[in-house]
């Protein structure tokens, strides 16, 4: 069933707002796609950064899925809890992070702990550390296939980096790692083409590498939007993060990705400042507000326009404000829902069309204790 066409939790009455609905149901669904699409779970290492929540880590490890990618020491940390045997920390650490990191590697032997570099200075960073703590990391190559947002570009550079990793005494190569998240285009086809054509790059440095006698012992790959096209390459493992709740700008960008949204927001009209607005209580504390209009989709009323937004607000002109009353609840879908569950602590849990109990969004944190 369609999420905008389901009714608000038969208690909403008794309800906060705003506040972030989760839906197990439907997270179960969209998990066991991701199971379809990768063909079982040792190919996934999904990202946790999308839910931030223990809960939805371990319907993943109930499936059998073990190995996870995350980008903060508190994703880390809430991973390590909840039971993972695999840690991809996918952000390259400075400064204190990576004495935090290492020492998180020693208090938890049993778990398999990586990070990833796309530098010299970096890599003898991490290095000193692990000869200071008398311990190893895993290290994976950061890749910049074309997104230039990190890494460095597959060639001779990354070449003998990869071998310098591969010759330290302090880590081990775990492999590289290529995040292609500008790859985008709306046709299917049109994305499968762009993806291989950056990805040639990235086997192309794997088969140098393993010529000059480097073995590159695993290639991650990907996130969501090209999740389908890199589950079709059997050496890789996949790394999407968006599909555990989908968001509608996913959802309208990609079609032939049909997840659902599993996530919402519960909004309430607030007050109507002159004909035809509607103020919600649905600012920027909300709903990440990064992205341009609409950053939320409001499910049951007409939007015309989106006249303002601030901190708590968002005022819509609406041809249907006539017909709504000050404090009327409705369903929203957010736009980018990675940074908007980072807005909220708690999301209210829905089962059985009815809220029941909250799950905690417990890697929120930036300093941990």
């Amino acid at each position: 069933m369609r999420p905008d066409l389901n009714p608000l939790p038969q208690n909403v009455d008794s309800l906060p707002s705003p506040s972030l609905l989760v839906y197990p149901d439907r997270i179960a669904a969209n998990i066991q796609l991701m199971l379809d699409i990768a063909g079982g779970p040792e190919r996934l290492r999904p990202h946790v950064k999308t839910h931030k929540m223990a809960e939805v880590a371990s319907l993943q490890i109930a499936r059998g899925i073990t190995q996870f990618k995350c980008a903060t020491l508190s994703e880390v940390a809430l991973l390590t809890r909840c039971g993972a045997d695999d840690l991809l920390l996918a952000m390259q650490p400075a400064g204190p992070t990576i004495e935090r990191f290492a020492q998180t590697t020693i208090e938890n032997p049993n778990i398999r702990y990586a990070t990833l570099v796309d530098n010299l200075d970096t890599l003898e960073s991490i290095e000193r550390e692990c000869v200071r703590r008398e311990t190893r990391l895993d290290l994976y190559l950061d890749l910049n296939c074309g997104m230039d947002r990190t890494g460095i570009k597959p060639g001779d550079e990354a070449l003998t980096l990869c071998q310098r990793i591969a010759q330290s005494p302090s880590v081990r190569f775990a492999g590289l790692h290529a995040y292609d998240g500008h790859i985008r285009e709306w046709d299917p086809i049109e994305r499968a083409d762009h993806c291989n054509r950056e990805f040639q790059s990235v086997d192309d440095l794997a088969s140098r590498l393993e010529a000059q006698g480097t073995p590159v012992p695993a290639i991650v790959a990907g996130g969501s939007p090209t999740f389908r096209i890199h589950a079709q390459r059997t050496t890789v493992e996949l790394s999407p993060g968006t599909t555990l709740l989908w968001d509608f700008g996913y959802g309208d960008a990609f079609p032939d990705l049909p997840f659902q949204h599993a996530a919402l927001l519960l909004t309430r009209v607030i007050s109507k400042p002159a004909p035809g607005l509607l103020c919600f209580d649905l600012g920027h504390k909300a709903v990440a507000s990064e992205m341009p209009h609409p950053r939320a989709r409001l499910l049951g009323v007409e939007v015309d326009a989106f006249v303002s937004q601030s901190e708590e607000h968002l005022v819509v002109q609406s041809s249907q404000a006539s017909t709504v009353s000050v404090g009327d609840a409705f369903l929203a879908i957010p736009k980018h829902i990675c940074p908007t569950v980072a807005l909220h602590n708690k999301a209210i849990v829905v089962t059985n069309g009815a809220a029941a109990g909250s799950w905690t969004v417990g890697a929120r944190d930036r300093i941990l204790d």
